[in-house]
């Protein structure tokens, strides 16, 4: 039996149920198979009273320290967090906060290695905590944690040596694993490991009566994803410009909305962007499934977990070149790759409107992802880390 302690920063919770979802799908996947055990760890990171009473920390102190999440056993100690000054100190607040709850969690339940589950402030963290048991970790790398925390300073060491002291580690993509072994990170330690789906609840639906129940009709776009500045969905806007008849529906939610409703209004399409907000993971298949194209114009992305689940509802992608895009994006049915451009990406879209891809076509481009294969090449990489191969 291999004993496995995931540690994840990212994982949902009662206050935040869309938090970190490829994380539960991955830990429940692992957590399945016959021959693995698994505990999880969300620390819950609070700053000291009285900011630990803002709406944003206020709805996490309620949170449980301990329940059973969706059969998995997970764990939620408490961290001290220093608001805007004090991100550098993180990954070191949480190791040793979280020592004393992992002693007691290894008196009962003997984990054999600390799975960390993104590079910042998990790796880190996983580090400390790794070297304190005497046990063996292994971290993974999503995106973000290299390409935003791994050039910050105070945190890019802290990165470079967490990782070169990890039993194993993991990418998301082949390209975010090149971007690790250009930033010094060992390159004979890094297994590519892609995310899953669920390829029976992402699935081609018909588009027709998709749009119909969501008051809609002609050409609809997507993009999902948190409003922010790197997720581009101001290059989405601008594009409809070009795109006349077309309508856009953005799922997610952050601080970047007001730039992009007053961008919407100014360009006149204000009418033809639909701001959806945070939905249920359980509401993506019929939202991807309804559109013709989801446009995700990135600035950087390990392999973005909404590529594959566009395309496995036959939903042709139009996206940057950038991360694991062409590891998604891998045949023409399966969409394009532009230049984070408004009118290139508008081109993209006429292109795909114009001569739309069999979605059986465009689910094939999916169909090498799944929660199996993720979870099974989980557990080889977690025990060779093991020594328990």
């Amino acid at each position: 039996m291999l004993r496995v302690l995931t540690l994840a920063t990212l994982f949902p919770n009662a206050a935040r149920p869309q938090l970190g979802v490829f994380v539960e799908r991955q830990a429940l996947a692992l957590a399945a198979r016959p021959g693995v055990a698994l505990e999880l760890v969300a620390p819950v990171g609070l700053p000291v009273w009285p900011l630990s009473l803002h709406p944003h920390y206020a709805p996490l102190r309620r949170l449980p320290l301990r329940e059973t999440w969706k059969g998995l056993v997970v764990h939620r100690p408490r961290y001290r967090v220093w608001p805007l000054i004090g991100a550098r100190g993180t990954a070191r607040s949480m190791a040793r906060a979280l020592l004393p709850s992992l002693r007691r969690i290894r008196d009962r339940f003997p984990f054999d290695v600390i799975d960390a589950e993104f590079f910042w402030p998990d790796g880190p963290a996983a580090m400390r905590l790794g070297e304190a048991l005497g046990l063996p970790f292994s971290i993974k790398a999503r995106g973000s944690d290299i390409h935003h925390w791994g050039d910050r300073p105070g945190i890019s060491g802290q990165i470079a040596a967490a990782g070169n002291r990890a039993g194993g580690l993991l990418a998301v993509s082949a390209a975010l694993k090149a971007d690790m072994t250009a930033r010094g990170l060992p390159e004979e330690r890094i297994r590519v490991h892609h995310t899953g789906i669920d390829l029976d609840r992402f699935r081609p639906i018909d588009r027709a009566a998709a749009k119909a129940a969501l008051g809609l009709s002609g050409p609809l776009l997507v993009s999902a994803g948190a409003l922010i500045e790197m997720k581009g969905q101001a290059f989405a806007i601008e594009a409809l410009g070009e795109l006349p008849d077309a309508e856009l529906l953005l799922v997610g939610e952050g601080p970047h909305r007001p730039v992009l409703e007053r961008l919407a209004r100014r360009l006149g399409v204000a009418r033809r962007v639909h701001f959806l907000g945070v939905r249920p993971h359980d509401d993506l298949p019929a939202l991807l499934g309804a559109a013709d194209v989801a446009v995700q114009p990135s600035a950087t992305e390990g392999l973005a977990n909404v590529w594959v689940e566009a395309l496995a509802c036959g939903t042709p992608v139009v996206t940057c070149d950038v991360g694991g895009a062409r590891e998604a994006i891998d045949r023409p049915a399966a969409g394009r790759l532009v230049a984070r451009d408004a009118g290139a990406i508008a081109a993209a879209i006429r292109d795909l409107l114009a001569a739309p891809p069999d979605p059986v076509g465009v689910r094939k481009a999916a169909e090498k992802f799944s929660w199996s294969r993720n979870a099974e090449e989980l557990e080889v990489h977690l025990r060779q880390v093991a020594g328990k191969s």
